[in-house]
């Protein structure tokens, strides 16, 4: 096998274990086997463990001083804001609405790139903006949930939150990822995260009833921790040594797809005109904004 196709594989994967993901953390949540900023930490916890047991078997690259302020920053955005605010909103949206929503980030990549990148901005670009997120606040005005304890608007602005945040991270690390092997500075970054995360959901990891779990709970527990994070935080950097970012980001589409499959195959959630209507305005703004202009001869 080529590194190309090892590649689409990997980045494939990716899109899979998080379409899967939204189902599992959510069930886990909502079942209240574990409290949501306890998941978090689990998370957190889970997956800083495996990149430093990981990170034994890479080269040492050692990381200028300087540097561990952005990966401080960094973790601040991507791992507690991002994973804090992420499971919140999906526990109170729905797997629909959260993969949805999460299809904005390559829109809000390109503003902040705007300004502190200097991506320049076209009409088409703005109009795909509009576009992106007229879709996300239909979804949020008027999308509906299945299940009655369910938050809808609030679990929506939670997650486009959390993708604002992700993006941000996103661009802070940028230049890391030029300088240094991926996990030379995700472990750090994981290490950094714990202390972000841990203030929010101490107490409650100390309150999970651990005798409680069926075989069921405990699987969808280690999927968020070693699929979702740790695994999906593994595949990404082994798809880009191969392939153009371009090319990964738009594999993003799949993820509202193979999310939107398993939990109406699990009974988590419905669709309906409005979240296919929202789903269309995203993916079509999206696209205008991802698509690279033609080049006049």
């Amino acid at each position: 096998m080529n590194n190309r196709k090892f590649a689409l594989i990997a980045v494939f994967l990716v899109q899979l274990i998080y379409g899967l993901n939204y189902t599992y953390a959510k069930t886990v949540i909502n079942e209240g086997y574990i409290e949501t900023f306890a998941f978090v930490v689990l998370r957190v916890v889970g997956a800083t463990i495996l990149f430093w047991i990981f990170g034994l078997f890479f080269k040492k690259e050692k990381i200028e001083k300087k540097d561990f302020v952005t990966i401080f920053f960094a973790a601040l955005f991507g791992v507690g804001i991002n994973m804090l605010l992420f499971l919140k909103g999906l526990e109170l949206t729905t797997p629909i609405h959260a993969s949805v929503i999460m299809t904005i980030t390559p829109v809000i990549i390109l503003i902040l790139s705007i300004f502190f990148l200097d991506e320049k901005l076209t009409k088409l670009k703005v109009f795909g903006i509009i576009l992106a997120f007229s879709g996300g606040v239909l979804l949020t005005a008027l999308g509906n949930s299945t299940r009655v304890g369910d938050n809808v608007a609030l679990g929506n602005l939670c997650i486009f939150i959390n993708a604002i945040s992700y993006s941000i991270y996103v661009i802070m690390i940028k230049r890391l990822t030029a300088k240094y092997h991926p996990f030379t500075f995700i472990k750090w970054l994981f290490l950094f995260g714990i202390l972000f995360t841990l203030p929010f959901g101490y107490q409650e990891t100390l309150e999970i009833q651990w005798h409680t779990f069926t075989p069921y709970i405990w699987f969808s527990v280690l999927f968020v921790i070693v699929g979702a994070t740790f695994g999906t935080y593994l595949l990404n950097p082994l798809a880009l040594n191969s392939l153009k970012a371009s090319t990964v980001g738009t594999f993003i589409y799949l993820q509202p797809v193979i999310a939107g499959v398993f939990a109406i195959i699990m009974g988590v959630d419905a669709v309906s005109p409005i979240k296919i209507g929202a789903m269309i305005l995203i993916f079509s703004g999206v696209y205008l904004v991802t698509k690279k202009p033609k080049v006049s001869i």
